[in-house]
């Protein structure tokens, strides 16, 4: 007769071998984690981005389009749904911290940013170019502008995939402060000289060593309530608000200036940690010579 605890035994580890194979059987979206539904997010607003840009914006001005506030809601709509990605950004870092992500994740992450924060603000780049620039001359050097956002964040994010920074700090400037950079600069209407300096300002900060911190604790909550705002302050525009135009401008000022002051504050802090650590190594050496 056969044992029943050994019969139990068996059919336990029958069971066990079947439930692995239907895992590997398992279709690929059914193993997805949290964290990469919220990555496949980012990906879905930065396509929907380039969507809004080119339906709204450049189809009409091929076209000839003279209907009113079509630019104006679809470049509004193409600046959220950037911000709508960084927030999803934000949040997939978070949840893999908390719960886990698939071995998939870092490279769905690199490759969702590259469409959200690259490929959907160069494009924008490129059509503010075609758009609000009559000059040709001009409308291909805005052109190597768009480029030149592209591949920063491109090395940028190969970049981040080979190097280990410290913790809490990022080299270079996040690509999705970036991409709101360069969009506020567009957003910000300046002479086109300027506009293009600072476009190429920001996409060298990205591929630069100057060092950011990573958004965590207050510092994310601060960005999420800063995102939040600005997409108030867009939706504003976009219904031709009272102000609403003017609160756009304040709001891509000050992300300007976030851009080229917050690297300031880690220089000030790197600088005054060396000079720290200069003042307790002469203390030791004197303390040695007494």
């Amino acid at each position: 007769m056969i044992d029943p605890d050994t019969r139990a035994a068996e059919w336990a580890a029958d069971a066990e071998a079947e439930a692995a194979e239907e895992a590997e059987e398992m279709p690929l979206s059914l193993r997805l984690s949290i964290a990469d539904a919220l990555t496949l997010g980012n990906a879905t607003c930065g396509f929907m981005a380039v969507y809004f840009t080119t339906t709204g914006i450049l189809i009409p001005h091929l076209t000839g389009s003279t209907e009113t506030g079509m630019a104006r809601n679809s470049a509004a709509t193409a600046v959220i749904l950037m911000l709508a990605a960084a927030i999803f950004d934000l949040f997939d870092g978070i949840v893999a911290r908390k719960l886990r992500s698939s071995p998939m994740g870092a490279e769905l992450d690199n490759l969702s940013d590259l469409i959200s924060f690259g490929l959907a603000p160069a494009y924008f780049v490129l059509v503010y170019g075609m758009v609000a620039v009559p000059d040709g001359a001009q409308q291909k050097v805005s052109a190597v502008a768009a480029v030149a956002v592209l591949l920063a964040v491109v090395l940028r994010l190969a970049r981040f995939s080979c190097v280990t920074m410290k913790d809490g700090m990022f080299q270079g400037m996040p690509s999705p402060f970036g991409a709101l950079t360069v969009v506020s600069i567009v957003l910000l209407e300046l002479p086109f000289v300027p506009t293009l300096l600072a476009i190429i300002g920001v996409a060298w900060l990205m591929v630069s060593r100057v060092e950011y911190p990573k958004p965590r604790g207050v510092l994310a909550v601060a960005m999420l309530a800063w995102i939040v705002g600005a997409m108030g302050m867009l939706a504003a525009w976009a219904f031709d608000a009272p102000g609403g135009a003017f609160l756009l401008q304040t709001g891509c000022a000050l992300q300007v200036v976030m851009g080229a002051v917050i690297p300031l504050f880690a220089t000030a802090r790197r600088v005054n940690t060396f000079r720290g650590n200069r003042r307790e190594s002469r203390e030791a050496r004197a303390a040695q010579l007494r």
